[in-house]
């Protein structure tokens, strides 16, 4: 949608090997990033080193923008999961493609209340005690777009750390759900019924 956009304009364009961070909490925002290719992850730790993962971005989305907006600075670690090309659009740049493009404003809109509502919805999970409604929650939203049938490309460790659970709860959570039938379990991969 965007990549047409970003071509036409020639941003600067980077290679982001796994493992390293973009940027991290208490940095001053630069740019939005626009993902080519890869996986990025939005990681918060506390104090006892446990990381939640925020977000997950890949190919073809966006991060960055709001602390880029309110010229905030970043609250999280972004870290690439896997080798990414990121095209880097400016505050004056990416301000002015959202007034000529109002299909992007829009893009925007969205993304950003499906972030808010996504979060809103952890906050009320999280002060849930019960494990199994936390997860059941949580993978009915990232089933959401799936077909029945379809696949979960989430792990076991990334449901822990989405959910702010420990792996081990995660395990068992997900074999009661298995077995109540929210979610169907073959060969160690999560489908949607």
């Amino acid at each position: 949608m965007f990549n047409d956009y970003l071509m036409a304009h020639h941003f600067k364009v980077i290679s982001v090997k796994k493992g390293e961070t973009i940027y991290e909490p208490g940095q001053q925002p630069r740019y939005v990033y626009f993902i080519q290719s890869g996986e990025v992850r939005m990681i918060t730790v506390n104090s006892d080193n446990d990381q939640f993962i925020q977000g997950v971005f890949k190919a073809n989305e966006y991060f960055g923008e709001p602390a880029l907006l309110l010229q905030r600075p970043y609250l999280a670690y972004t870290i690439a999961y896997q080798d990414t090309i990121l095209v880097l659009v400016d505050r004056p740049a990416f301000l002015n493609f959202l007034e000529e493009d109002r299909a992007f404003s829009m893009n925007l809109i969205e993304t950003l209340s499906d972030r808010l509502f996504y979060k809103s919805m952890m906050l009320e999970e999280v002060a849930n005690e019960q494990a199994e409604h936390r997860l059941s929650t949580l993978i009915s939203y990232l089933s959401r777009d799936l077909e029945s049938g379809a696949a979960l490309k989430v792990t076991r460790q990334a449901l822990a750390d989405m959910s702010g659970l420990r792996v081990e709860t995660v395990i068992r959570a997900v074999k009661r759900l298995a077995k109540s039938g929210e979610l169907r379990l073959l060969k160690g991969k999560m489908f949607k019924p």
